[in-house]
């Protein structure tokens, strides 16, 4: 076994050749030009527990008792392969992958999405963070029109998370009781915006959940077209 574990060395301590041999020259990655030189170096001392350092392959090894071994650990993988849908990969190095940027005829199965149901009554302003989920759903009997505000989170504005040519489909659920009421102040980011609408829509729907679905376009840098449609759901 290689070297001699930890000395605290105190003044007017001698150091022996035993120690600088034990406490350093075995302890150290020792630095070679290749393979041979380490060998004929190191003949009638080679021991477990040696490091050294080759400069003809900059390869880092470790002598195990019986042969040299490398420091690193490659595991088996030989390459990364992209599949359908996605782009990039590779053989060596740091290999990622992306999704395609354009694809066709793909069929998606068991595709499921987080709906945010939430146990309250829908009045004020209500923040629809999208990075929480693109389905809202109030379960409580609303108590007043209000207003939805489309905003990727509270840190972050759905103008800087969409690009332009970006779109996003976002669903509002409202519970009515036998008084209706309906979002009807629509923003983003702040900023109020009024969407297209195949109908025009005044109110909501009494004793029902009505379902509002609202498809964000972003034309330029902060700016968006709102398609807007209702259901009624009884």
């Amino acid at each position: 076994m290689a070297g001699a574990g930890y000395k605290l060395f105190a003044t007017g301590d001698v150091l022996t050749a035993s120690q600088v041999n034990t406490y350093l020259m075995q302890q150290t990655i020792m630095v070679f030009a290749n393979s041979t030189a380490r060998t004929t170096a190191l003949s009638g001392v080679l021991a477990e527990g040696m490091f050294s350092y080759l400069q003809d392959t900059n390869s880092t090894e470790y002598y195990d008792g019986s042969a040299w071994q490398s420091i690193s650990n490659p595991g088996d993988i030989t390459a990364v392969t992209a599949g359908t849908g996605l782009s990039g990969g590779g053989t060596s190095g740091a290999v990622s992958l992306a999704i395609a940027t354009s694809q066709s005829d793909l069929i998606i199965k068991g595709f499921e999405e987080d709906v945010n149901v939430v146990a309250s009554a829908a009045t004020g302003t209500i923040n629809f963070d999208v990075s929480t989920a693109s389905v809202w759903y109030y379960t409580s009997n609303a108590t007043a029109n209000h207003t939805l505000n489309f905003r990727y989170s509270s840190g972050t504005s759905l103008n800087t998370a969409m690009a332009t040519g970006d779109a996003i489909t976002l669903v509002w659920l409202n519970t009515n009781g036998s008084t209706a009421y309906y979002p009807n102040t629509i923003q983003i980011d702040g900023t109020t915006v009024t969407p297209k609408v195949p109908a025009a829509i005044s109110a909501g729907n009494a004793s029902a959940i009505d379902a509002y679905s609202f498809t964000i376009i972003k034309t330029a840098s902060a700016t968006f077209t709102v398609l807007e449609t209702q259901t009624k759901f009884a």
